[in-house]
């Protein structure tokens, strides 16, 4: 079977491949027909070299932890035929720390965690996966082909699910919520604050293409420009972009009692101007607090499925910007600028 592969910490290594291995039955009892694959900036890293780490005794991995297929047969009984499912990326180590004992590897304490396409595991991206049960996510046969936004979903009911358990803290009772940053997980962290009735505002660099339309079909405001040019006190801030410079403004920006999510990744070493003791002191006398959120276990996969079948299709499939086949994939991982996310077709 075809899958597209690399050679972790080797740039220029990828490559699709038309001899695969069938899925080992030990991998699960779910036998999954691939529909399509999400990619992303943590994909395009793994391509460049930067990280990433193959299966043990495995010279490639397989990329791929967006995943979206159908289920062609599951001796565990759990799932039918044609069932419409995404597979968690994350599984626990095999020493339980006690975060992964109970089913919270999100928060693994130990790093031993495995995650398919990115560290250990064989990903998505190939012909027929399998997964245990556990490991298995159904979807809502409406979404059809915008399942695979689950995975990128699933990060950001994370996030909210982690920003509403902080606001118990107190009463509380958020209105404003911003966004930095309009990509899949911007858009998509925005779509459940909508779906939350929260006075959504999302604010990226660019002010054309489909990303102000996008929100303003949530029934948010879009914003281009500088975060200190916002006439707004947000109650919570969803961080998307990772820049170090936007991240240091979101924790000024938030209002007394407000929670500051850090769900965008930084990536190489930057250095700039900090008023440290000022960023305490207004953290310190506005009770605020800023917290990183990454990953996602089951809880928050089903949140997420459930957030996507509330949402708008039209609105979801706007989200995917390119569609291509396997065998063009080389360009699916190389996407242009103003693209939001393009999936890789198993179909085709």
């Amino acid at each position: 079977m075809r899958a597209v592969t690399v050679i972790p910490g080797t740039p220029n290594s990828l490559r699709l491949e038309d001899d695969w291995p069938e899925p080992a039955e030990q991998e699960g009892p779910v036998l999954v027909e691939a529909v399509s694959v999400g990619i992303c900036g943590t994909d395009q890293e793994i391509v460049d070299g930067d990280y990433g780490t193959a299966p043990p005794d495995a010279p490639r991995l397989v990329l791929g932890h967006e995943s979206l297929g159908r289920v062609v047969t599951d001796s565990s009984g759990t799932f039918k035929p044609g069932d419409l499912v995404a597979g968690i990326v994350r599984e626990p180590d095999p020493e339980p720390c006690p975060s992964c004992a109970v089913d919270e590897w999100d928060m693994c304490r130990n790093g031993r965690y495995t995650e398919h396409g990115i560290k250990e595991l064989h990903g998505f991206a190939r012909d027929r996966w399998r997964l245990r049960p556990e490991y298995t996510v159904r979807l809502e046969p409406a979404l059809g082909e915008t399942g695979v936004l689950l995975e990128p979903t699933s990060v950001v009911a994370k996030a909210w699910d982690h920003v509403e358990r902080i606001g118990s803290r107190s009463v509380w009772q958020p209105r404003i919520a911003l966004i930095t940053g309009a990509g899949p997980v911007g858009l998509l962290a925005a779509m459940l604050a909508a779906q939350r009735g929260l006075d959504v505002h999302v604010l990226d660099r660019v002010d054309h293409g489909p990303k102000p339309e996008l929100v303003r079909a949530l029934g948010a405001t879009y914003h281009a420009g500088d975060i200190g040019e916002l006439d707004l006190v947000p109650d919570v801030v969803i961080e998307c972009t990772g820049a170090p410079a936007v991240v240091v403004d979101v924790m000024f920006k938030a209002g007394p009692s407000g929670i500051v999510c850090l769900a965008g990744v930084s990536t190489g070493p930057y250095r700039l101007r900090l008023d440290a003791g000022l960023l305490s002191r207004d953290l310190v006398l506005e009770n605020n607090v800023v917290f990183g959120s990454v990953n996602a276990n089951r809880r928050h996969w089903e949140q997420a499925a459930t957030g996507l079948a509330k949402a708008d299709g039209d609105w979801l499939n706007r989200l995917i910007t390119r569609r291509l086949p396997v065998t063009d994939y080389a360009q699916a991982y190389r996407p242009a600028a103003e693209e939001i996310k393009v999936v890789l077709d198993f179909t085709r």
